[in-house]
């Protein structure tokens, strides 16, 4: 089993992407045992892409992302990106990501000049440390047993980013709770000073368990065999600058869950309590038809 050095090295090729032609970019898979392409993956790769058109030091305040199709695992990714405006202060890109010759996810993308303005902040939530909890994947191989032996192996596999849950769900027995989560997370080891990559991680991570908050209230989990579970969009803005490798603490929440969709939205604050970035996303909670 990888250790964690080569794990978050892994990451990051995985957010290298490769250049191909003008404003063509191509990308690999992780499986994280969903089955299909994680959506924080395809987030965090289009906007490394959208971002490598840029030559002037712009970060990314903001990013709307429509997840279209399931994404196979086993092919390459493809960003294209328009350059949609070049202005005095803000760049604007979108991002098409195609998998044999469909679009699976597009993505709007802006790119702003840091400036003076107006500021405030709501506060975060008083939690425990991230060092007096148990880190989720410590909770999972723990429970290896339970995993069906063709997910076990990646579903305890190493991982980038550490995860500890302030009250932790059970995947396999869950009991209805209120539709908020308070996660700390942060990648596994000291990453470059890029501004990029850390915002890349971040967006990686605010993927996971966006769609767990909004199955709290039933008791239920995304890997539910009565549910079909998936993100259909995802927005995201930053705030302030960050270091995903420092502790983050994420704190989500769902107002409501309608129509076979469920909508939560979360903040995501530093250890110091700086607001750095919210998030909002819709998922699919379709209930499955019994088989005949």
């Amino acid at each position: 089993m990888a250790d964690e050095t080569d794990t978050v090295d892994e990451f990051l090729r995985l957010l290298d992407l490769e250049p191909i032609e003008h404003n063509i970019y191509r990308g690999q898979n992780r499986d994280i045992g969903t089955g299909r392409v994680f959506g924080g993956q395809v987030l965090s790769q289009a906007l490394v892409a959208a971002r490598r058109t840029l030559e002037e030091p712009r970060e990314a305040h903001s990013l709307h992302a429509y997840f279209i199709l399931a994404g196979d695992l086993e092919a390459p990714i493809v960003y294209f990106v328009d350059r949609l405006r070049d202005g005095g202060s803000f760049t604007t890109r979108r991002v098409t990501a195609i998998q044999h010759g469909e679009a699976i996810f597009n993505l709007s993308a802006s790119f702003h000049l840091p400036q003076e303005g107006v500021e405030h902040q709501s506060e975060p939530p008083d939690v425990p440390p991230p060092e007096g909890l148990t880190p989720e994947l410590d909770r999972i191989r723990a429970t290896a047993d339970r995993i069906p032996p063709e997910l076990r192996d990646v579903l305890t596999q190493e991982r980038p980013i550490d995860f500890r849950p302030v009250d932790p769900v059970d995947l396999f027995d869950p009991e209805p709770a209120e539709p908020v989560r308070k996660t700390w997370f942060r990648v596994q080891r000291t990453l470059p000073e890029e501004p990029l990559l850390h915002q890349a991680a971040l967006a990686y991570a605010s993927d996971y368990g966006l769609l767990g908050t909004v199955l709290q209230p039933q008791g239920r989990t995304t890997r539910d065999p009565g549910l079909q579970v998936a993100s259909l969009d995802h927005a995201l803005w930053f705030h302030h600058p960050f270091r995903a490798d420092q502790w983050l603490l994420y704190v989500s929440d769902s107002p409501v869950a309608a129509h076979a969709r469920g909508f939560a939205r979360g903040s995501i604050f530093t250890r110091e309590g700086v607001l750095v970035a919210s998030v909002a996303q819709e998922g699919l909670t379709r209930l499955r038809r019994p088989r005949s």
